[in-house]
């Protein structure tokens, strides 16, 4: 009855995705390549999670 007040779960995953690139993207411009190195490893493991769960909506 109220569906329409669950909240999406590609849009969810896509926002995290969203905040951990942007803190990549800030820790790459304080030059710590260190971090950005896993900020960005932890945000591509979000993308690959993010194109099943988009795959598996779709189906």
């Amino acid at each position: 009855m109220f569906s329409f007040l669950k909240q999406n779960p590609v849009k969810a995953m896509r926002q995290k995705y969203d905040a951990k690139a942007e803190q990549a993207m800030l820790a790459q411009r304080k030059g710590d390549m260190r971090l950005f190195a896993d900020l960005t490893a932890e945000a591509e493991e979000l993308w690959l999670q993010l194109e099943k769960l988009q795959a598996a909506v779709k189906k």
